[in-house]
């Protein structure tokens, strides 16, 4: 993706591999372009080593190429690790200036 095609508040996904069981109810993940360990609860029991997931969270910071992206914990990856899920449309009911008189 372009590095100018994420904003902020946008719904993105980034595809991690599973490297082991933690404990019963949580397992290690390597996100691409990310060099720190992270884990996510997986209560399946079902998830095996080599198994890739979908982690999805919302767009906190661009930058040059990188973007952060919050999975409970902010993660700094490459914008070309992230796919875009939904772009953030804010809704405003009332306007942002009273009308004239």
């Amino acid at each position: 993706m372009v590095k100018d095609s994420f904003s902020i508040g946008d719904e993105v996904a980034i595809t991690a591999t599973i490297r082991k069981r933690v404990t019963d109810d949580r397992v290690s993940v390597s996100i691409p372009s990310y060099g720190q360990p992270h884990s996510i609860v997986d209560r399946t029991l079902t998830a095996i080593k080599g198994q890739h997931i979908e982690l999805v969270g919302d767009v906190t910071h661009v930058d040059e190429g990188k973007v952060t992206v919050n999975l409970g914990v902010p993660v700094t990856v490459n914008a070309e690790t992230v796919r875009l899920v939904t772009r953030y449309v804010p809704k405003r009911n009332t306007p942002l200036v009273n009308k004239a008189t």
